[in-house]
């Protein structure tokens, strides 16, 4: 049974979300649907990557992020020459205490944005594996706890590769979404210039919400119903890429859980605290295009690997009924006075 607490909880974090998002879409003309994939992926507790060329807002959109909520930001350049020490930390000895005394690095902030992630060598990559996975670090024997909310937002660029290195499958399946800038429309790109021609977007952008307010709503996302049936089709979806004839790699079990909590992400965005099919569906390829690797023959094939989430997408039987999706939490099985259906299933 939904309480009122619950409802409550729910309102706040619309209202909240969409204050973040006014606040984000102030600063990136003309990509709503990037701005809710990175709102759904703060809380979910997950991490971003966005993979795009040069100049699209990449880092604007992760900077823009971070001041719109107040909260401890710290941005790492990944170069060549950078030590996984100055990510983690390093013990420095104290003369006055004859002791060492641990110095955090620049991954202990609440928002952590990652420049160019992929121009760090691999050992420094692997220094943000404990980081995104347990929100801690381990230095010398001892272990620290990382802040509440913690998202790590990084950038990189697919086109100039020269002097990178690619990030390697046990990083890139720590990323929770991977996403896209794109170029902008004409009239984002006109009304760009007249925004931003003269004053750097970002100054004026003030914080629309607190880090414990992010925390009481990841909590909210939490407690979102998922249906048997939804989490079912969660896992077939998964288990299909493990099996296609175009991957010679599939996703993994940690890519259900995060396709799961992103659904109850999304739900929770869209006033509802259960989750629906069509919220899997919608975060499907984000979520899991970038775990995947083509076989060389579909390379050849210039098949991509949203091409297959999509044809998978299309083959997985739907639960197409709300009533099982809803039962659970006693709410009217069509939601807004009509039936649900999944893209692509069949109406009676």
């Amino acid at each position: 049974m939904t309480t009122y607490d619950e409802r409550a909880n729910l309102t706040d974090l619309t209202t909240t979300a969409e204050r973040v998002r006014g606040s984000v879409e102030r600063v990136i003309e003309g990509k709503p649907e990037v701005v809710r994939i990175a709102l759904t992926v703060l809380l979910a507790e997950g991490h971003l990557l966005i993979e795009d060329v040069p100049g699209v807002g990449k880092t604007m959109l992760a900077k823009a992020l971070a001041r719109s909520i107040d909260c401890s930001v710290r941005r790492i350049q990944f170069t060549p020459d950078l030590l996984p020490s100055d990510i983690t930390g390093v013990s420095v000895f104290d003369q006055q205490r004859k002791d060492f005394e641990f110095k955090p690095g620049a991954i202990f902030a609440q928002i952590v944005i990652g420049d160019e992630i992929n121009r760090a060598s691999p050992k420094t990559q692997s220094a943000l594996l404990e980081s995104m996975e347990e929100r801690q670090v381990t230095t010398d024997g001892q272990t620290y706890a990382l802040p509440d909310p913690f998202m790590v937002v990084a950038t990189q660029n697919p086109v100039e590769m020269e002097g990178t290195y690619p990030l390697p499958e046990a990083q890139r399946d720590r990323f929770m979404a991977r996403v896209s800038m794109g170029y902008p429309s004409l009239e984002a790109e006109l009304r760009m210039l007249d925004v931003h021609g003269g004053v750097p977007p970002l100054d004026d952008l003030q914080p629309v919400a607190h880090a414990h307010d992010i925390v009481k709503l990841i909590d909210a996302v939490r407690s979102v119903h998922v249906a048997e049936s939804v989490r079912r089709y969660t896992v077939e979806l998964v288990q299909a890429t493990r099996s296609h004839p175009d991957l010679r790699l599939g996703a993994s079990p940690r890519a259900s859980l995060h396709l799961l909590r992103a659904a109850k992400a999304a739900a929770a965005l869209g006033g509802r605290d259960y989750a629906l099919p069509d919220d899997v569906q919608a975060l499907a390829v984000p979520v899991l295009a970038h775990r995947l690797l083509p076989t060389a023959q579909a390379q050849l094939n210039r098949r991509t690997a949203e091409q297959v989430v999509q044809e998978i997408l299309q083959r997985t039987p739907v639960p197409t009924s709300p009533v099982s999706v809803a039962a659970d939490r006693r709410v009217p099985p069509y939601p807004q006075g009509g039936p649900v259906y999944a893209p692509g299933a069949r109406r009676p």
